[in-house]
């Protein structure tokens, strides 16, 4: 040390903050670095630290509910699937949103296989690309997963003097 330097300075500078660093005062009353130069643990942003994993059931869910607010899908489900679909809805807290759906999640990508039935009268073709922009927006927006493709089967019309499919009830 030179004798022109301050005396109350520590002898090892690796301990005190570099000129123009904010300090702040340390659990024993010494000057420490500002909390924003320390370094952090773990390292990087938190949200990029761990894993998010999404089930088939979560998009599949998404996506039924996604398709069912599309004008022109009366329901969603083949034949039988409705049928059973119908019996299972009656028992309370049981709806499910995702009869008529099918997905595959992948790590970053999901496909959708989707089966509906449109009324009679409507555009198919519309009422398919409508359901397969509105899958897309809410899957994508609500999972971050990329849809690569949404495909549609159309297994029924319902035609407008045709009565719901119920189940004859098992007792009288």
């Amino acid at each position: 040390m030179s004798e022109t330097a301050p005396r109350n300075r520590p002898e090892n500078p690796a301990t005190e903050p570099a000129a123009g660093t904010p300090r702040t005062l340390g659990a024993r009353g010494g000057i420490a670095p500002a909390a924003t130069d320390r370094p952090r643990r773990g390292g990087g942003d938190p949200g990029s630290r761990g894993r998010t994993t999404i089930a088939d059931g979560v998009v599949e869910k998404i996506a039924g509910m996604a398709a069912r607010d599309v004008v022109g899908v009366h329901a969603m489900g083949g034949g039988l699937a409705r049928t059973f679909g119908v019996v299972r809805d009656r028992v309370p807290g049981t709806r499910s949103v995702a009869r008529g759906v099918k997905a595959e999640v992948g790590e970053v990508q999901t496909a959708l296989d989707l089966e509906i039935v449109v009324d009679y009268g409507v555009s198919i073709a519309d009422v398919a690309r409508a359901v397969r922009e509105n899958v897309i927006a809410a899957v994508e927006r609500m999972t971050g997963l990329e849809v690569v493709e949404v495909n549609i089967a159309v297994s029924d019309v319902k035609l407008p003097d045709e009565e719901e499919e119920s189940p004859e009830p098992r007792l009288q």
